[in-house]
């Protein structure tokens, strides 16, 4: 089936699993394509018994009426029946807990990004930049635009997630796992901080919510816009200067226009096809004020 269908090995043994942007996507990738395999073999040793028994076993023509040959309480089967999963299940633990201490890590890191979700859009601040009024650089979605969340490449990132109103879920395909975004995350006993190494390549990411959190769930996507460290630089000091023209600091569509640095720097989404203008798709959702 790979063959017929033009698909590498690489693309077969993902087993439908997305190609990740992210250190830690590789790493939960790589389990899920070994676990699959690890089944796999299971699956064909299994199948392959079932048949023997079926063909090699079944009753033939003069056999005696009589009750067959049993094999119950037989020790060194019950032994291999036993030592051969609980040795499979053991491994199998082993490797998930290693890739999910390594995912959720909690470790310094080189910037710091907070991410408030509300029904039915996002806001994404830098809390170590900040504008010339003092306050930290900040994008916020609107009814009519999908917000983009800047970020360099080759950077480790820690994000610290919050919601105003309901549970949503912060999700970006390529980065392989999902968020859950609570609101209150002190009283609700929950962990709302994680780090990710670096993200690694440059490219423009969809973003969405996972989480069913009310009417306009379907079109509260973002989009991941990934810059090359010196790109990112530049992006970031627009963003804590006042534009000349408007008298106010630069929106990230402003920042990402003055660039002038092809379609990475395009200032709306284009990845969150057919979502391309939230007006266009839904009726218009409530303004993000006090967000």
């Amino acid at each position: 089936m790979p063959l017929l269908a033009g698909c590498s090995v690489e693309e077969a043994i993902r087993f439908g699993w997305p190609v990740g942007i992210t250190p830690e996507a590789t790493q939960m990738r790589h389990l899920w394509t070994w676990a699959a395999i690890a089944a796999l073999v299971v699956g064909v040793i299994t199948w392959g018994a079932m048949f023997w028994a079926v063909i090699f076993h079944r009753k033939r023509r003069g056999d005696d009426e009589s009750v067959p040959r049993q094999t119950q309480y037989n020790l060194p089967v019950e032994i291999v029946f036993t030592v051969i999963p609980t040795v499979i299940v053991a491994v199998l633990f082993g490797f998930t807990v290693a890739v999910q201490q390594y995912v959720d890590k909690d470790v310094p890191a080189d910037m710091r990004v907070n991410v408030t979700g509300f029904q039915w859009n996002w806001a994404f601040s830098y809390p170590d930049e900040k504008t010339p009024d003092g306050k930290a650089v900040e994008t916020i979605g609107t009814a009519q635009t999908i917000p983009l969340l800047v970020l360099p490449t080759n950077t480790s990132i820690e994000f610290t997630i919050a919601s105003n109103d309901v549970i949503h879920s912060f999700y970006v395909p390529e980065f392989l796992f999902k968020r859950d975004v609570f609101p209150m995350p002190e009283k609700n006993d929950t962990d709302n901080v994680f780090v990710i190494d670096r993200i690694e390549q440059e490219g423009a990411f969809v973003g969405r919510c996972a989480e069913l959190c009310g009417t306009y769930h379907a079109s509260m996507n973002f989009e991941v816009r990934a810059l090359n460290p010196q790109l990112y630089a530049r992006y970031m000091d627009l963003r804590t200067q006042n534009n000349p023209q408007t008298g106010v600091p630069y929106s990230a569509q402003e920042a990402l226009a003055s660039l002038n640095c092809g379609q990475w720097c395009a200032p709306n989404a284009i990845t969150t096809s057919p979502f391309t203008g939230r007006g266009q798709q839904y009726a218009p959702l409530p303004q993000a004020s006090g967000n």
